[in-house]
């Protein structure tokens, strides 16, 4: 058995996350304490009440849902055994790749904590609220989501962010045209084309402002080589490389989550195991599309982890 530890992004998140985590096991409390210290925010008292909205916004959504992972890494370690060097691959989504890269022991708790807000606080300030815009476009490929944003009037930005699975497509870019993609995107096959409730066009070339405010945050903070490969967003292929970390995590701000591709990758490297870390099952649902003979599991509650050690 060849095993992937997959970890979630923004999308994920709920009031009451890893709260059943921190009542249960000292690690994970000791995981919340150490993000509250390093922003200096008490993340994790709105973690468990709430509000919705205010943890829906990206500068919270963010470190928070690397919390919750984290928290899961280290119980599995404290209670399980884990050891994530033992795995064939980390991977995640979007922000979900730093907390692999946490899980891996590439980048400190405090550190990454730190390098989400700015991230977070970088993507919102990219683009006034409102202009922006992303659209899932379900039930088309690559080439049919494509052809529709080519073939919708207006100019502006709008551009393929995120190739999930098969039959989901996200695209990002500038409300106005994104949203005359979506009222075409019917003549190119698509079964559903509807806006998402995020706040920014994440991973577009309209966010180039973040990526110019990460990549100087990325230079100073310190990186080193993950406990296993990482299979980076951007290319779906795998390193170990703390400069090549670097780069990808600046381009990842403006590139496509190449999703598909990465676990293809994955499975074509002969991984069949994935073990999805926090908040929700958004991953392995797109895993199963991806591969419908993979073995999926989810740990993200206190009553995931005797299954866990079980299995």
């Amino acid at each position: 058995m060849a095993r992937a530890y997959v970890f979630p992004g923004q999308g994920s998140q709920a009031v009451g996350m890893g709260s059943d985590l921190v009542d249960a096991f000292p690690a994970a409390r000791e995981v919340f304490q150490e993000v509250d210290d390093a922003l200096g925010q008490n993340l994790s008292k709105l973690m468990r009440e709430g509000p919705m909205e205010e943890l829906t916004l990206t500068t919270n959504t963010q470190p928070a849902l690397m919390a919750h992972s984290i928290a899961v890494v280290r119980v599995l370690e404290a209670e399980a055994g884990l050891d994530i060097a033992n795995a064939m691959f980390v991977a995640g989504h979007s922000l979900g790749e730093y907390s692999a890269l946490c899980a891996a022991r590439a980048i400190s708790l405090a550190d990454t904590a730190k390098l989400l807000r700015i991230r977070g606080e970088a993507m919102q300030a990219a683009v006034p609220v409102g202009e922006g815009a992303m659209a899932a476009l379900i039930g088309v490929d690559l080439d049919a989501a494509q052809k529709a944003i080519d073939a919708a009037e207006g100019d502006g930005v709008c551009e393929i962010a995120n190739d999930n699975a098969p039959g989901q497509v996200v695209i990002s870019g500038e409300k106005k045209r994104v949203e005359a993609v979506c009222a075409g995107a019917k003549e190119f096959g698509a079964k559903i084309a509807k806006l998402l409730p995020v706040s920014a066009p994440f991973h577009s070339s309209l966010m180039q402002p973040a990526a110019e405010r990460m990549e100087d945050a990325l230079s100073k903070a310190e990186i080193s080589a993950p406990a296993t490969a990482l299979v980076a967003n951007v290319t779906a292929k795998d390193t170990v490389s703390p400069s090549d970390i670097r780069a990808l995590l600046v381009k990842q701000v403006t590139g496509r989550v190449r999703w598909t591709e990465s676990v293809q990758y994955m499975i074509a490297q002969g991984c069949d195991n994935y073990v999805e870390l926090g908040s929700g099952k958004v991953l392995s649902g797109l895993i199963k599309r991806i591969d419908r003979s993979a073995t999926i599991s989810n740990v993200g509650a206190a009553g995931d982890i005797d299954g866990f050690v079980k299995g």
